[in-house]
C-alpha cells in the first residue's frame, strides 16, 4: 500500500525543540508542543518561538509527554518520568503544581495523555502500571487505563487497555476513541451524558510495524492515526478501513522491531533509534492553519516539526481552539 502524498510536500517548522511528542494548535495561528527542557515550546504565527519551562514540587523535572491548553492560558502536563506521573499545571512564568497526583487513593504511574473535551471533563491516559515502562512492550500488556476528572472528582473510567495512549472524542460527541500502542488497535467506548463508558468495542488492528500513538478525528469522522517507528500516517474510515497517507520506514529497522516484538523483547533502543531523516519517529497531530486544511506532526526524536499543507478534509476543531 503507497503512501497517498510524498516526504518532498511536506515543510517544517521550529528550531531546538527537545522531544516534542505532543503538538497543539490553534485558529490563531500559535503551535505547543511538550518540550522535555521541562514545559511547553510555543512557536508563534510570526516564526519566533518561547519556552515555558519550571520545576515541580521539591525540584521536580518536568517530562511533559501530552500537554493540555487550559483557557486562561497555562497547561496541563502528564509527567512521564522514569518513577514518578501525574498531571500538573504550568503557567507561563514557569510555575508548576500539582493538579492530579493520585487516583482511588493510589499515586499515578508515568502519564501518557491528558485532553478536555467540550463538556469541561478531562480524560487522562496511563499507559502501563509496570516499571520500567518499557516492560509493557508487549502484545500481552493489559494495565493500562483511562481517567475522567470532573467536578466529581477523578475516577478510573476504563481499565485493562493495551498500552493506552492518546485519545480523542468523535465528532459526534458519542464516542471516546482510544489508541493501545502495543496491542496495535484502535478502540473507542460509548460516551453518555453523565461522563461514563460503555464497553469497549475495537474499531480496526493494525499490522507489522505499526504502533498506534497520536490520534484526531477530522470533520467526515475519519481518525487520523500516527503511528511511531514506522513514521506512519493512518487515515481510518469509521468502518476501520485504513488508508496510508504518509510513510518513511526503513525495512531493516522494521524487521528488527517486529523480531523484537514477536520475542516479547522489545525495548527502548527500538524506539530511540530510527534512521527516518525526515519524519522523526512521528507521535501526534493537529489539525491547523485558519481552516484546519493542514496539519503538524510532532515527534519523538527531532527538533522541529514537520507540516502537512493540505489535508483533504478539516480537521475537528480541539476544545482549546480558540482558546488564548
Amino acid at each position: 500500500m503507497d503512501a497517498q502524498i510524498l516526504l518532498s510536500s511536506l515543510g517544517e517548522i521550529g528550531a531546538g525543540l527537545v522531544r516534542p511528542e505532543c503538538v497543539l494548535a490553534t485558529a490563531a495561528g500559535d503551535i505547543y508542543s511538550a518540550d522535555w527542557r521541562g514545559g511547553v515550546a510555543h512557536l508563534r504565527p510570526d516564526g519566533s518561538q518561547a519556552l515555558y519551562a519550571g520545576r515541580g514540587p521539591d525540584g521536580l523535572e518536568m517530562r511533559p509527554n501530552g500537554i493540555a491548553l487550559l483557557r486562561d492560558g497555562s497547561f496541563l502536563l502528564a509527567q512521564l518520568g522514569a518513577e514518578d506521573g501525574g498531571v500538573y499545571r504550568l503557567q507561563r512564568d514557569g510555575q508548576v503544581a500539582p493538579w492530579l497526583r493520585a487516583v482511588d487513593g493510589t499515586p499515578l504511574p508515568p502519564t501518557n495523555f491528558v485532553v478536555e473535551d467540550g463538556a469541561g471533563r478531562f480524560w487522562v491516559t496511563v499507559s502501563t502500571r509496570l516499571m520500567p515502562r518499557a516492560l509493557g512492550y508487549r502484545r500481552s500488556c493489559d494495565d493500562g487505563f483511562i481517567v475522567r476528572v470532573d467536578s466529581r472528582g477523578a475516577s478510573i473510567v476504563a481499565d485493562g487497555l493495551g498500552y493506552t495512549n492518546e485519545i480523542a472524542l468523535h465528532p459526534s460527541g458519542r464516542w471516546l476513541y482510544v489508541n493501545e500502542t502495543f496491542a496495535r488497535r484502535l478502540s473507542r467506548f460509548a460516551l453518555r451524558a453523565d461522563g461514563t463508558l460503555g464497553a469497549k468495542e475495537v474499531i480496526t488492528e493494525f499490522g507489522p510495524g505499526t504502533f498506534p500513538d497520536g490520534l484526531a478525528f477530522d470533520e467526515a469522522g475519519y481518525a487520523w492515526v500516527v503511528s511511531i517507528v514506522s513514521n506512519r500516517l493512518i487515515r481510518v474510515a469509521p468502518d476501520g478501513a485504513q488508508t496510508l497517507w504518509l510513510e518513511e520506514a526503513d525495512r531493516a529497522t522494521l524487521d528488527a522491531v517486529e523480531q523484537a516484538y514477536a520475542a516479547d523483547a522489545l525495548g527502548r533502543p527500538h524506539l530511540d533509534h530510527n534512521p527516518g531523516r525526515t519524519l522523526r519517529n512521528i507521535s501526534s497531530i493537529a489539525f491547523a492553519g485558519p481552516d484546519r486544511r493542514a496539519a503538524v506532526l510532532g515527534c519523538l526524536l527531532g527538533d522541529r516539526l514537520v507540516t502537512l499543507p493540505a489535508m483533504p478534509e478539516r480537521g475537528v476543531a480541539p476544545t482549546h481552539w480558540s482558546y488564548p
